[in-house]
């Protein structure tokens, strides 16, 4: 087999990465077209992502694109490398502000030097209305600054720059949303998850995002697509999930979604499988409304094994769980688990996307019908491969002992702690009678990422796992811990810019976990100097193994019983605030690497093969494509907002 180069082009702090679509050609034919109607209906949903992280996020893009394939796309002068830069991290975060840390980014290149481009790429009669509108939200850093402030005691929706509300507070957000929901209700809708909240003289409106109402041309699409995929799918209850998804792109009826959801779940026999829709609330700054996504997959027969050993003993799990036996659920229902292969990331999955996935999202859905879980192994894999000697570990590991326990498990025991998180942890636990499911407001997706991460750590150690077989050694736990605390006390600095503090919700988790544990673990971990570089040192994996424990009772406690406070007083002490030398240490550590501390994916290009009637008759998957000529053909093809 001919080498797979994983690795593609490097700007600014980003490596583009490619995933390799491993058996798709040993699929039947009808599982192609599927994928392929599938992947068309992931792409059609992109310009939705861009608008909702930002109001002007298309504007800039069309323009830029424009003077980009004008003539900037061959210049080699500074400005004109700068604005290519800036395009492509445009691109790669669908909008102008960072992909993780959320900060606008900053052009290094000109107002005048722009107006030139702009003027010269036919758009000389446009300049006057650009550099009113434009200009500022591109230069101006004291315009959108953050596009998702999570400052405590400032307005965090007035003051971010996502596009999910407009002339509203956070106070009318939350009082609005909280009027829907019923008190003692546990089996409601999440409600706000697919509209725009706007002021229309002095009234409260929901713009719902629908097929004939916000984003409805490229909703239009999506439905087209989808429409085509229900032809050719696996089995009948592909089919009804489909159609309902239909259903709700065009009533935007949440209780639509919930129906759509359950029914998900019922599809456990397909070997092809798909997320399509308004999904994660991270970009909300109160957590309520969801990003457009796309994903679509299929199984890795061989990995799923092991997904498959874990769930079959998810009530095994919950059973042994430390927490309070109020919170544990009497009866685990549903949990399906897959190892995967991405065949097409889309909206906010890609170009950088999660390697694991359990949904859906709502509490009451999870408890009464259970949760479907997925490790992406195909990127998994091309993470794993791009990094192979570049050195990280060399220099943050703390010694030849450690970097050999890691060298010999680390791969094998994130894979797990994945699976471990996705499978069972976001699905452990309940909500006590009454506990409103959005209690923890700004600080939900923060707790509830360190919920799940702490279960998996938890059982990372526990003689389960090699009694299951999913573990080749007892020390394989170690490698995991070690590499977990490395990441939360240290190296997740190198993504942060000096001065900054936490933002990105999963950060705050792993930094929140780390140095609680640091606190309490009575010595178990140390910050050590050796030649004046800071090193994790574990002294005692087994007393990790009860800090975690500890953290977990506590964690389940505060999300089971909707403690706001405890949350943000967590949160705020643990995850938020940065040692600046520390972190100034980091970063002179890291830069002379020369690595990327951010990832992400060209997608394969799928072409499809008809015959002289038109008929799909197979679909080739192409790996040469381009980063820039993907993105400008994805923006040609699917573009359907601007």
């Amino acid at each position: 087999m001919e080498k797979f180069n994983y690795s593609d082009e490097r700007f600014a702090d980003l490596q583009m990465l490619r995933y390799r679509l491993k058996g798709f050609e040993q699929l039947s034919l009808q599982q192609k077209r599927y994928i392929y109607y599938l992947a068309e209906a992931t792409l059609c949903g992109r310009d939705i992502t861009f608008d909702q992280f930002g109001k002007y996020n298309l504007r800039i893009r069309k323009m830029l694109e424009a003077v980009y394939e004008n003539g900037v796309k061959e210049a080699s002068d500074e400005q004109a490398q700068a604005l290519k830069v800036y395009l492509k991290r445009l691109w790669f975060s669908n909008g102008i502000h960072h992909h993780y840390g959320g900060d606008k980014f900053k052009p290094e290149f000109t107002p005048n030097y722009l107006k030139e481009q702009l003027i010269a790429a036919g758009m000389g009669n446009e300049i006057e209305q650009i550099e009113r509108d434009i200009f500022p939200v591109i230069f101006d850093p004291e315009r959108f600054p953050k596009r998702v402030n999570k400052a405590d005691g400032q307005d965090i929706v007035a003051t971010s720059a996502v596009n999910y509300y407009e002339n509203v507070t956070q106070q009318e957000a939350e009082n609005f949303y909280a009027a829907m929901s019923q008190e003692g209700d546990n089996c409601q809708p999440s409600w706000g998850l697919n509209s725009k909240l706007v002021k229309k003289d002095g009234q409260l409106v929901e713009q719902k995002w629908t097929a004939s109402d916000l984003y409805a041309p490229a909703i239009q699409q999506i439905i087209g697509w989808l429409n085509k995929a229900m032809q050719v799918a696996e089995n009948e209850q592909q089919r009804k999930i489909i159609s309902l998804l239909i259903d709700y792109y065009r009533t935007g009826d949440l209780k639509t979604f919930d129906e759509y959801s359950i029914e998900w779940l019922k599809d456990t026999e397909g070997m092809v499988d798909f997320i399509n829709g308004f999904i994660e609330v991270y970009e909300d700054p109160i957590g309520l409304k969801g990003s457009w996504e796309g994903l679509v997959e299929y199984k890795d027969l061989e990995a799923t094994r092991r997904t498959k050993t874990i769930s079959d003993n998810a009530q095994w799990f919950e059973d042994h769980s430390p927490v309070d036996e109020r919170f544990k659920k009497k009866t685990v229902k549903g949990v399906t688990a897959n190892v995967i292969c991405a065949a097409m990331l889309g909206g906010d999955e890609y170009p950088s996307s999660a390697i694991g996935i359990n949904l859906p999202n709502a509490d009451w859905i999870r408890a009464q019908h259970g949760s479907k879980s997925v490790t992406i192994g195909n990127l998994t894999e091309a993470y794993n491969q791009a990094a192979k000697g570049n050195g990280f570990n060399d220099e943050f590991v703390i010694d030849a002992e450690t970097r050999a326990l890691l060298d010999q498990y680390d791969d094998q025991a994130d894979d797990l702690h994945t699976d471990l998180h996705e499978c069972l942890g976001h699905g452990s636990g309940q909500l006590l009678p009454g506990t409103d499911p959005n209690a923890l407001g700004a600080y939900a997706s923060v707790i509830e990422e360190a919920r799940a991460d702490l279960f998996a750590l938890y059982y990372m150690a526990d003689d389960k796992m090699l009694e299951l077989n999913l573990l080749p050694s007892p020390d394989a736990y170690k490698a995991e811990y070690y590499s977990y605390l490395m990441v939360g006390l240290l190296t997740q600095y190198v993504r942060i810019k000096p001065g900054h503090q936490i933002e990105e919700a999963h950060m705050r988790n792993r930094a929140l976990i780390a140095r609680w544990a640091y606190e309490h673990a009575d010595g178990a971990i140390e910050l050590k100097k050796i030649d004046g570089k800071t090193y994790v040192a574990v002294n005692d994996y087994a007393r990790l193994r009860g800090v975690f424990a500890d953290l977990l009772c506590l964690i389940q406690r505060i999300k089971s019983e909707g403690d706001y406070e405890t949350a943000r007083q967590l949160v705020e002490n643990y995850g938020v605030k940065i040692d600046s030398e520390l972190h100034k240490e980091v970063l002179e550590r890291y830069e002379k690497l020369h690595l990327a501390p951010y990832k992400g994916f060209i997608n394969p290009w799928l072409k499809p093969k008809t015959d002289t009637e038109g008929n799909l008759i197979d679909v080739e998957v192409d790996y040469t494509e381009s980063y820039d000529h993907q993105m400008l053909r994805y923006s040609r093809d699917y573009g359907f907002l601007i």
